[in-house]
């Protein structure tokens, strides 16, 4: 199982001094020297953490596979175009959330979506949706001809009581197996960290998960290498137990 490691964060910090430290594009170079399989970056509508310069500096320094996430605003298509990620993770956006709340409803936005995807194409740009784990969102997905779907574990990882984290648990599974028999990649990500990740790793149709705070937040106390690693291990104790 990959691991996608987000770098926003590290911008987030730089920009409260608006200063060229600390640095996204060395922060990838350690996720990378500690066993990321990828980047990750989002560029907002509001650039409040990465800048499109970070996303031409990261295009040039990553060795793995740089992805994108972005909303389907015109002026960043635009700025993705340009950059040339590896592939583009498109997400739904408002500007008062903290960070992404859910999925993208590619159902209702198809007709949006449809041309965009066809232009990343042409540009060799993989495209993924960052969709709920739901039965009409993957069947939407595999229709509009995208390579990859990343289901949202937002509602997995925020779940306390034992039930629903039992049922959200179960709907990522589902959403899984859906994507993979509909011929799609399959990645999760969104607050996972290193106590919940174990049940998702564990999912085999699952092949990559994207994980940036608790990464971050761990290196505080660790370093960013360790941090990576420690996830990394996570993730293949719970890859190990579905096999058990």
């Amino acid at each position: 199982m990959r691991l996608g490691v987000n770098v926003d964060h590290v911008a987030t910090l730089r920009q409260q001094r608006r200063g060229a430290w600390p640095d996204p594009v060395e922060a990838a170079r350690v996720c990378e020297r500690a066993g990321a399989s990828s980047i990750v970056c989002h560029l907002r509508e509001d650039r409040r953490h990465i800048q499109d310069r970070d996303v031409a500096r990261l295009r040039r320094a990553v060795r793995t596979h740089l992805n994108l996430e972005m909303s389907i605003a015109p002026d960043v298509v635009r700025a993705a175009l340009r950059l040339r990620p590896d592939s583009v993770t498109l997400v739904p956006e408002r500007r008062q959330e903290l960070t992404t709340e859910g999925g993208l409803d590619a159902r209702r936005l198809a007709r949006r979506l449809r041309p965009l995807i066809v232009r990343f194409r042409r540009h060799r740009i993989v495209t993924s949706l960052f969709i709920d784990p739901a039965a009409a969102q993957v069947k939407a997905a595999a229709d509009l001809g995208v390579e990859v779907v990343e289901l949202h574990t937002g509602r997995y990882a925020g779940a306390r009581a034992v039930r629903a984290h039992r049922r959200e648990l179960a709907a990522l599974r589902r959403a899984a197996r859906q994507a993979r028999a509909s011929g799609l990649r399959v990645a999760a990500g969104h607050g996972l960290d290193y106590q919940n990740v174990g049940p998702v790793a564990a999912i085999g149709e699952i092949e990559e998960l994207n994980i940036g705070f608790s990464i971050m937040a761990r290196a505080l106390w660790v370093g960013l290498d360790q941090a990576v690693r420690e996830m990394r291990s996570a993730m293949r104790r719970g890859r190990r137990h579905a096999r058990a």
